[in-house]
């Protein structure tokens, strides 16, 4: 495993020092979606380099963490850094401060490894980043920057599912943010037609999601009333994000889906997928991923499938779909272009996306063995959930618990894990660490 999480100096010249029999693969962020793909990859000998940007805040140096210690270290409270996955792990600088300064970073790590490559971006800026910043040396498992940012643009995203009759809420782009758009620059409605079409409680959600986040924080706001909207609508007309008026959907708990996939370059016909049943989040209206299973939904597979071959899209990526109570059918919520939290479910069941990304771009052969019914948890926000919601009734069972505790899960059952691994302790063990400390790390997937 990485010993330590170096400074980027100290990481190139460890890497100088290294060889490599095959190109490594360049994992960035470094916490647990980043650990989920790096023991993907190492299940099949890949070598990992986990990049990211160190753990501090403005008084000790901001993104770039403070000094490094005699010996190269820098602090990181991500998860990656000591997982036996991981086999170097380090700072670069991080892309939304700098861009050109991220491509700087990458290249000469690439040129210290005497080889190239594969970068797997796993949160959108790092994604975005990769593709945008192109480095030289650098392979990417998936379709470059155009491609992205109309997947990942609402206004495209449902234009096409307009186009394609898949199912989607009820959405109005508005006249007041018109000017910030990047897509079709013609709005739907004012935010005082949209009030009066969609009602409140309604979702104003932006068009460019990363826009939005560093400007409000978060990626999707829910206003209560035309006050509310009148100033979410203003405060993004000052901060040059163009937004659009979504219709709240009554979702039903425990019903949203996703299609988990990687496309390969060669089209749809050959993509490998699961479809995967977010049971539980945390908390549980509006929150993440905490246990995850295995579905079949055919027609949840054939839509998304549909909405990525007309965008031309290829790679990894999630396409969410909640379950509109009120017109009984799922709507298409979402596409990420990328791994995110759960990608160890469909690992586990057969589909080893980051392996089938990783091979579509080098020498290495990967075939799915086939798929099986699957489970993921994320203990962390699952036993959260147990101990702070008492309408919440618990879904595992005694045998799922004794197998999770004797560290059985690994070798039998249908049951994956998210962080704890008794195998590789590691990530589990910093995770206790720096949950009792009074600092965030900056992201939490």
């Amino acid at each position: 495993m990485a010993a330590q999480f170096r400074s980027t100096e100290a990481l190139i010249d460890a890497l100088a020092d290294a060889s490599f029999d095959r190109p490594p693969a360049l994992v960035s962020n470094a916490h647990v979606t980043g650990l989920g793909v790096a023991r993907a990859l190492d299940a099949h000998d890949v070598p990992v380099i986990a990049l990211d940007r160190p753990s501090g805040d403005a008084t000790d140096g901001g993104s770039g963490g403070g000094a490094a210690s005699d010996d190269g270290a820098r602090r990181h409270d991500g998860l990656a850094p000591p997982s036996d996955a991981v086999d170097f792990a380090g700072a670069v600088t991080y892309p939304l401060d700098d861009l050109d300064g991220f491509r700087e970073d990458v290249e000469a790590i690439v040129d210290a490894i005497g080889r190239e490559a594969v970068a797997f971006g796993c949160m959108d800026e790092w994604a975005l980043a990769y593709a945008r910043a192109d480095p030289e040396g650098v392979r990417l498992p998936f379709a470059g920057i155009d491609t992205l940012d109309d997947v990942l643009n609402k206004s495209e995203l449902y234009a096409t599912c307009e186009a394609l009759g898949v199912p989607y809420p009820e959405t109005y782009r508005l006249a007041e943010t018109a000017d910030a758009a990047t897509g079709d620059p013609d709005p739907d409605a004012t935010l005082d037609e949209a009030a009066a079409a969609l009602g409140f409680p309604l979702v104003v959600k932006p068009e460019l999601k990363r826009d939005f986040e560093e400007a409000f924080g978060t990626n999707v706001l829910e206003v209560a009333d035309r006050e509310e909207f009148a100033d979410a609508v203003a405060a993004a007309r000052e901060a040059g994000v163009a937004v659009m008026a979504q219709k709240r959907v009554d979702i039903a708990t425990g019903r949203d889906h996703s299609l988990a996939s990687y496309v390969p370059p060669s089209g749809i016909e050959d993509a490998l997928g699961v479809v995967g049943n977010a049971a539980v989040r945390f908390p549980q209206q509006f929150g993440t991923s905490c246990l995850v299973e295995t579905a079949d939904e055919p027609e949840i597979e054939a839509r998304a499938l549909a909405v990525l071959d007309d965008a031309g899209y290829h790679g990894i990526s999630e396409a969410e779909f909640v379950y509109d109570d009120d017109r009984g059918e799922f709507l298409l919520l979402d596409v990420n272009t990328r791994p995110w939290k759960w990608i160890g479910m469909p690992v586990a069941a057969g589909a080893n996306l980051p392996m089938a990304a990783y091979a579509g771009v080098t020498d290495a052969e990967y075939e799915s063995p086939g798929i099986e019914p699957t489970r993921w948890v994320y203990l962390r926000d699952y036993l959260a959930l147990l101990a702070g919601d008492d309408a919440f009734w618990d879904q595992l069972s005694r045998a799922d618990w004794r197998r999770l505790v004797a560290g059985e899960f690994e070798r039998e059952g249908d049951l994956t894990t998210g962080v704890y691994r008794p195998s590789d302790p590691a990530p589990a063990a910093k995770l206790f660490e720096t949950e009792f400390v009074d600092r965030d790390y900056y992201c939490a997937c």
